[in-house]
């Protein structure tokens, strides 16, 4: 190789990691993709066939990066019209008592079922080191003045569909056994569980159904087909989408809406709407 064609090649590759860096940074963060899932559930009477249930996870309200593209994309996800919208943790990144500020801030534009809106916390909603239950109540109150109800280890049935909420599994309420102990299981239900890890659990009373998380972000960058380099779980199965489970079970990680920092590649920031059909 000659000189000039030396400092061409080095040249490209230097605008080839220019513009991925500009990519990860500016792009893709903020390149929203509306996912669409069929959902069977068990139990589902006829007048629920065809609604549909919208899940938000890991908006991870915060300093790191522009609050405006949360609300922006709250104001598409409106226009969907979903029946109802679930919300699996992470509403914060919690740092100080100006993320609560941010949180009401955002949360004015929440996305709203016409059938019910409920939420579960996650382990940032727990403050530093997910030790701060105080900031946990904080959270709560504000996202149900909001017009969610947040679920803590409880149920609550919404025009024939049964939500099961499971606090976080790294915060300081994490006591399934309240909720799945009483579960009726001819009742057509959806559990809502923050961190994937859980379903590796022996909570589960032979829950045979699906299970939304969040917590993953999908590792938020991806090589080309290999897995992420980085995940927050124990079970490296767990990184985004749909993974069907032993004893009928379904879990769906979604890839989370915002994120801990504004970097993405490969691993789009997701909202999910699921239609409910007969299992």
């Amino acid at each position: 190789m000659n000189r000039r064609s030396f400092l061409k090649g080095t040249a490209a590759m230097g605008g080839l990691g220019l513009f991925t860096g500009l990519y990860t940074w500016q792009v893709e963060p903020f390149w929203l993709e509306f996912v669409k899932v069929k959902m069977p559930v068990k139990h589902l009477p006829d007048e629920l066939v065809g609604k549909r249930v919208m899940q938000i996870s890991d908006i991870h309200v915060s300093n790191r990066f522009d609050r405006g593209y949360l609300i922006d994309s709250f104001k598409e996800a409106q226009k969907m019209k979903p029946d109802y919208v679930v919300y699996t943790g992470d509403f914060v990144s919690y740092e100080t008592e100006q993320q609560l500020e941010q949180l009401r801030e955002v949360m004015a534009y929440a996305v709203k079922g016409e059938r019910g809106t409920l939420g579960v916390l996650g382990n940032h909603d727990y403050g530093k080191y997910y030790t701060e239950p105080e900031v946990a109540n904080n959270i709560v109150d504000i996202l149900k003045d909001k017009g969610l109800e947040m679920l803590r280890n409880e149920q609550s049935e919404k025009e024939g569909l049964n939500f099961i909420g499971l606090d976080d599994y790294w915060g300081t309420n994490f006591h399934p056994e309240k909720v799945m102990n009483e579960i009726n299981h001819a009742q057509p239900s959806i559990v809502l569980c923050h961190n994937p890890d859980v379903a590796d659990e022996p909570v589960w009373n032979n829950y045979q159904g699906w299970i939304l998380s969040g917590h993953t972000h999908g590792g938020q960058c991806k090589p080309p087909f290999l897995d992420p380099p980085m995940l927050p779980v124990n079970n490296r199965r767990y990184t985004a989408g749909r993974i069907a489970l032993e004893d009928s079970r379904t879990l769906y990680i979604n890839r989370a809406l915002g994120h801990l920092y504004q970097v993405r590649f490969n691993v789009r920031p997701e909202i999910t709407l699921f239609t409910l059909e007969k299992a």
